[in-house]
């Protein structure tokens, strides 16, 4: 703020209104009434009315050069107040068009290119008003700012760069070795259809993501084995469980004791006991359902022919043995039982 105070001259009183037979001013005299007005609006912080009368000050019809220039960079500096940062730059762009020597001008459309993080439009106007006063503190003071935070902000750009190819090089590393286990992904895709493709080629990267909650992904550890975020569904009680890292070579059964170990708190039958339970997984496709063998890994499962990871998580639907609602459940589907 005391920049800005710095930079602005003292207001001048409003121009009292011309006597009732005196002839009505002039274009350039009213364009001085209407900077005048702005300036005492600048100096009770009223910046809105500011801007406006400003604004009727450059409507008026006059050739004063200089006049025009500083009512361009004045409204530049009420623009500033209010955070109209590109609307002011474009008033100190004018104002410097009209008058390239306009030190104000200068020092606020460098301020605009500082807000707006253009630092390196900023240090070229700095450097151009210090061609006029080598010794003008704001845009020396300015100039070294925004050098700085050009260095920071190129670094990390650099940063980010390398970060989003190591990125993508894991990525592939990922599907690479997806492919590798004849593993099928269902990639979201464009259209509104879903594509099913065992393919590296035909994979979209950006398309491949898990939409759990916890946001886990599929990844691979530093033995170069795949660990995935696992569902598992209970549709008898509308609960689920989630395993944020299922590596490949575990099996379901040791998940299950470790997850029933004690009996959850809807399970009031206490019938969710790792042993009474079988696993299943769907074939959306053909709407057929395919029993797991609970001693089999993750990745003999992922593997069979027709199981097809969707949306990056692989789903697992348990249900207690030759209870009523499974019986209820499976009827009138398709199983292929163990």
């Amino acid at each position: 703020e005391e920049l800005f105070e710095a930079l602005f001259f003292c207001a001048a009183p409003i121009s009292p209104r011309s006597p009732p037979h005196a002839a009505p001013p002039r274009p350039a005299e009213l364009a001085a009434m209407y900077k005048n007005e702005g300036n005492a609006y600048f100096g009770e912080k009223d910046y809105g009315r500011a801007v406006r009368a400003y604004s009727e000050g450059l409507r008026q019809r006059f050739g004063d050069v200089e006049l025009r220039a500083v009512l361009l960079s004045n409204r530049a500096a009420a623009h500033c107040r209010l955070g109209n940062y590109r609307s002011a730059l474009a008033d100190a762009t004018q104002a410097r068009k009209l008058k390239p020597d306009h030190l104000k001008a200068i020092v606020r459309g460098a301020l605009c290119h500082m807000e707006l993080r253009n630092y390196s439009e900023a240090i070229t106007w700095c450097e151009e008003g210090l061609r006029i006063d080598s010794k003008e503190k704001k845009l020396l003071e300015m100039r070294c700012k925004a050098d700085k935070l050009k260095r920071v902000e190129e670094r990390d750009a650099r940063k980010a760069k390398a970060m989003a190819k190591k990125e993508q090089c894991q990525k592939e590393r990922l599907l690479a070795a997806i492919k590798e286990r004849n593993i099928k992904l269902v990639v979201e895709p464009s259209s509104e259809e879903e594509e099913i493709s065992g393919s590296l080629a035909e994979i979209c990267l950006d398309g491949f993501h898990s939409d759990n909650a916890t946001g886990a992904k599929v990844h691979l550890d530093a033995d170069g084995n795949l660990n995935w975020p696992v569902l598992f569904l209970y549709p008898e009680h509308e609960q689920t469980d989630f395993i944020e890292a299922f590596h490949e070579n575990s099996r379901f059964i040791d998940h299950l004791m470790v997850m029933f170990a004690e009996l959850p708190p809807w399970d009031l039958e206490r019938k969710y006991l790792p042993r009474n339970l079988e696993l299943y997984f769907e074939d959306e496709e053909r709407a057929e359902m395919y029993e797991l063998n609970p001693a089999h890994t993750l990745l003999q499962v992922l593997q069979h022919q027709r199981y097809f990871v969707k949306a990056g998580t692989p789903t697992v639907l348990a249900f207690v043995k030759s209870s009523p609602f499974s019986k209820k459940y499976f009827s009138g589907k398709k199983v292929h039982r163990l």
